[in-house]
């Protein structure tokens, strides 16, 4: 297998006297332009105090001048194609010497494709049974109950309750609100349950609630709470009727056979696209293994910065503040190091046969996902795309949507099996 080593490369470069002393001088007459000193006018001071005086910074001028430009020269010159930023050693730099140096750094792989074309991928056209239709329109049912108040009466199970719920002490920030429980409902903590049996509306009691470690809620995983529960009304359930009423209820159906027939197209259209992306990963991983080409470090490092910021969002979403966050570099690269890798020669990959294959984004597709993100954040299309133009996200955009034709080409010519 190759390795980022394999991307390894390092040059020994020389700039000639002549250029350097010509840099040197014309640094030398810049800063004299600009610097005050004593005595002297800006521009009037001699050469040779400026020199002196500033030897540092002309040096550090030069060299931020000479360096980099004499090792893009080189690589021009030599054809390659570098990747990042190369790491200067051995640097000299002495009067009436020509300035050397040596550059470490990466090239971006060359490597010949594989054949891409009939690799084997696990996938058959799904099918919708009855049950998962019955189901889904049960669930549908479900969205559309509605509460009616019994007389009072004690609680059984099975029983919709409206109760009172104040935590008395286990929180830092108090829950004082009412909520509807199903007293032995799947999803009501035991706790609730022995609670709530037998009692009546108006009565109250107190509980001791504990949560489950990975309970949904954060401010209330793996923590135990008094509660105080006061039964306020006890409900049935009812659900609508399946009928022609109901569908015209959902939306624009005149029947219930219209209901059935988009609802199974809809599950038909979530099975093909699991199972299409189930098929398009095989594919990849078929790709990846065929292609065992090196990568460079530079690459793998950024998939992984973009993995963890990926994940930061992901956890700002759901209210965890990413400066709270310590990471260890160290141990992410080790943990995500294997994944980058494979996602970034993927990537690589997928690249190379858009080019061969001619697949690209068109303007319409990149215009109908800016109109889709405008509409989602409520602005103007012009607005939208001046914004994600600045930041480099339309680019990224297209390069989404050529990924993912590519990938789709590659699943048409797939050798699919059951």
């Amino acid at each position: 297998m190759s390795t980022a080593a394999d991307c390894k490369r390092s040059v020994e470069i020389e700039i000639p006297l002549e250029e350097v002393e010509k840099t040197k001088e014309r640094v030398t007459s810049s800063l004299r332009q600009r610097v005050k000193l004593p005595g002297f006018r800006p521009g009037k001071a001699p050469l040779n105090m400026i020199q002196s005086r500033f030897e540092s910074d002309i040096r550090h001028e030069v060299l931020d001048l000479l360096l980099p430009q004499a090792f893009r020269d080189k690589m021009d010159k030599d054809h390659v194609k570098v990747v990042g930023q190369p790491n200067i050693t051995d640097l000299t730099f002495e009067p009436g010497q020509p300035i050397r140096f040596k550059a470490a750094f990466e090239v971006a792989p060359e490597f010949e494709l594989a054949e891409y074309r009939g690799l084997p991928a696990k996938y058959e056209e799904p099918v919708v049974t009855d049950e998962e239709l019955d189901k889904r329109l049960e669930s549908m049912r479900e969205s559309k109950a509605e509460y009616v108040n019994l007389d009072p009466r004690p609680l059984e199970a099975s029983d919709f309750v409206l109760v009172h719920l104040k935590s008395l002490h286990g929180l830092a920030e108090a829950i004082d609100q009412d909520v509807q429980i199903q007293v032995s409902g799947e999803d009501t903590l035991p706790a609730f349950n022995e609670a709530l049996l037998g009692m009546q509306p108006e009565e109250s009691k107190e509980v001791d609630v504990t949560y489950p470690d990975d309970y949904g809620q954060e401010n209330l995983a793996g923590k135990t709470v008094k509660f105080e529960l006061t039964v306020k009304t006890v409900r049935k359930k009812e659900l609508p009727a399946l009928d022609d009423e109901f569908a015209a209820d959902l939306g624009d159906f005149k029947t219930l056979d219209e209901l059935k027939d988009a609802v199974r197209k809809a599950i038909f259209a979530e099975k093909q696209y699991a199972a299409s992306q189930a098929a398009k990963e095989e594919i990849i991983d078929h790709l990846v293994e065929q292609n065992p080409f090196p990568v460079p470090e530079t690459y793998v490092d950024r998939q992984i910065e973009n993995q963890v910021k990926m994940q930061l969002r992901d956890l700002a979403g759901r209210g965890v503040d990413p400066s709270s966050i310590k990471l260890d570099w160290a141990k992410l690269k080790a943990n995500q190091t294997e994944k980058a890798t494979r996602n970034v020669r993927a990537s690589l990959l997928l690249e190379k046969i858009a080019d061969k294959e001619g697949i690209a984004a068109t303007k319409d597709e990149v215009d109908a996902e800016l109109q889709r993100i405008a509409r989602q954040e409520r602005e103007a299309v012009a607005v939208t795309r001046a914004r994600l133009d600045k930041d480099g996200t339309i680019a990224r955009i297209a390069g989404h949507i050529q990924t993912e034709k590519t990938l789709q080409f590659l699943f048409e010519q797939a050798q699919k099996h059951a």
